[in-house]
């Protein structure tokens, strides 16, 4: 068994112990936050043990999850590398490319695994669908919140459409060429609001929305290639697959087909709806890392995964910025 401690039991922090809780390759040890009533609170909510510093909780365990607040996640991630513990760190990464850099230069001499919690990864939906992803030419994604004050200490770009800049540098294989974006600051100090464009070097367009202020709830990502389209409903745990084939069912009289004249023939449309199998992707991607820690294998999200999402994250919010004129935090 792995033993594991928490850093961080805020909302997320605590959502991450109910999981680890229910994954028998952990031995729960405790958990350290720096609010001395969280502790308390947490510790008698749980029945867990709650320890004064870090570095106590870091000595007990193999690995650490950290899911603190962003700017703390390089200071308690490159501890726990330093004691040569495996970490998990809430997604992004850490707050700057510098910090980031420095953990990837760290785990060069501590070889530890390191896994990124970018959870939509591990969505089930995503996970019906993605061996149908090849080659997309056309990626549109939505990713629209309600107002929530957690979270607001950065842009809505590392808060919220880091998720979907992690799934379109999964499956587009290919560098990026340019970056357009746009945004705008209304309830907070940073941008609420935003829009990204990124086109890569294959010709590949990626057209990413996200905002924090919308009255309903969205998660959708479409994804056009050739004879396919592919919806994935992240927040629904849905999907959906149509793909356009040569082979045309003569035998169903209900069967769309088209007709592109005599020298293209005709073509049927065809529609598939994955089944989504049941699943906590929190508890999946915790149970990965438990597995890549016990048989040494490398986790779905790595460090350098993490980083990369993390340097095109602040080329869009540098591109904010500029046309915008907004003070990014």
């Amino acid at each position: 068994m792995v033993k594991i401690g928490l850093v961080g039991a805020g909302h997320l922090g605590k959502i991450h112990l109910r999981c680890i809780k229910q994954i028998d390759k952990f031995e729960f040890i405790g958990f350290y936050d720096a609010n001395p009533e969280v502790r308390q609170k947490v510790a008698e909510e749980f029945g867990v043990k709650a320890f004064d510093t870090i570095s106590d909780l870091i000595k007990l365990c193999d690995a650490i999850d950290v899911v603190t607040p962003t700017t703390y996640h390089f200071e308690c991630a490159a501890m726990a590398l330093k004691m040569n513990k495996h970490v998990f760190i809430e997604k992004p990464v850490t707050s700057t490319i510098e910090e980031s850099k420095q953990l990837k230069i760290i785990n060069m001499e501590a070889n530890r695994v390191v896994q990124i919690g970018h959870v939509e990864r591990f969505n089930p939906a995503y996970r019906a669908t993605y061996k149908e992803i090849m080659h997309p030419m056309f990626i549109e994604t939505h990713r629209l919140a309600q107002f929530n004050p957690r979270g607001t200490d950065v842009s809505v770009v590392l808060d919220l459409m880091i998720h979907d800049l992690d799934i379109v540098l999964s499956v587009v294989k290919s560098p990026i060429k340019k970056i357009h974006a746009s945004g705008v600051a209304i309830v907070s100090d940073s941008p609420d609001i935003a829009n990204a464009r990124i086109e890569f070097d294959n010709g590949c367009v990626a057209n990413l929305t996200a905002s924090r202020i919308s009255m309903k709830n969205m998660r959708k990502t479409r994804l056009f290639q050739k004879t396919a389209y592919i919806s994935i409903d992240f927040l629904e745990k849905k999907s959906e697959v149509i793909k356009i084939k040569q082979d045309v069912d003569t035998s169903d009289p209900f069967a769309l087909v088209i007709d592109l004249g005599e020298k293209k023939g005709k073509k049927q449309i065809y529609f598939e709806m994955p089944e989504i199998p049941n699943g906590n992707a929190i508890e999946d991607e915790l149970r990965e890392f438990a597995d890549c820690i016990i048989n040494g294998k490398e986790p779905t999200v790595t460090l350098d995964h993490g980083h990369h999402c993390l340097l095109v994250a602040n080329e869009i919010v540098s591109k904010i910025k500029l046309s915008s004129g907004i003070e990014i935090i």
